[in-house]
């Protein structure tokens, strides 16, 4: 099997387990859910399921382990004449374009993890581990050090705050506003100031 076969199918059952679970949870709720139940929703093993996921919790979440690097990637590669604020804005809409594309998936995580709460602790921990990542490109880029120098940590923070609000919206929506929409509405109120509403 060649490598790009075998990362495709690891991708794959990844994605099978992830859509089992949130499926799971939306029909049956969080507790009545269990590792089992999701290894036989997506026809693998429970030990195959320990393979890609430590926990149901996480299996919930889905969240890609290579998100972090493609966006560091995408950030790094973005023009060089581009503010880091105008680099992070286009890797941020490109991001939201994407998600939005995917009809069920996203839209299914985001109700589920809304209607479950004690989802929330992994996601922001996960979250938080994205943005240090995120920080150590944006110090790359403009020649700062994270911990040192406030700008790296904070424009991190405030994209991916960006993201956290305009999925909000968008769920509250039900999803029927265009994503990329929402994170440019956003990007638009933080490079203006954060003028008062009116």
């Amino acid at each position: 099997m060649t490598t790009g076969l075998r990362e495709r199918k690891k991708l794959a059952t990844r994605q099978a387990l992830h859509l089992a679970a949130l499926q799971l949870v939306a029909e049956r709720g969080l507790e009545d859910v269990s590792v089992d139940d999701i290894a036989d929703r997506a026809e693998v093993s429970p030990r195959t399921f320990f393979n890609y996921f430590p926990s149901k919790v996480d299996a919930i979440i889905g969240l890609d382990p290579d998100t972090s690097r493609q966006q560091v990637e995408a950030f790094l590669g973005r023009p060089a004449g581009e503010s880091p604020v105008q680099a992070m804005r286009a890797v941020a809409r490109a991001q939201a374009t994407e998600m939005a594309g995917d009809t069920e998936l996203w839209p299914l995580r985001l109700t589920v993890i809304d209607a479950h709460p004690a989802v929330l602790g992994r996601l922001a921990a996960a979250f938080g581990e994205a943005e240090q990542v995120l920080a150590g490109a944006i110090a790359q880029r403009t020649g700062t050090r994270v911990g040192v120098d406030a700008y790296p940590t904070l424009l991190a923070g405030v994209a991916a705050a960006a993201m956290r609000s305009s999925l909000q919206r968008w769920l509250a929506g039900e999803f029927t506003a265009a994503l990329p929409d929402l994170v440019d509405e956003a990007w638009d109120l933080l490079t203006a100031g954060l003028p008062e509403p009116r």
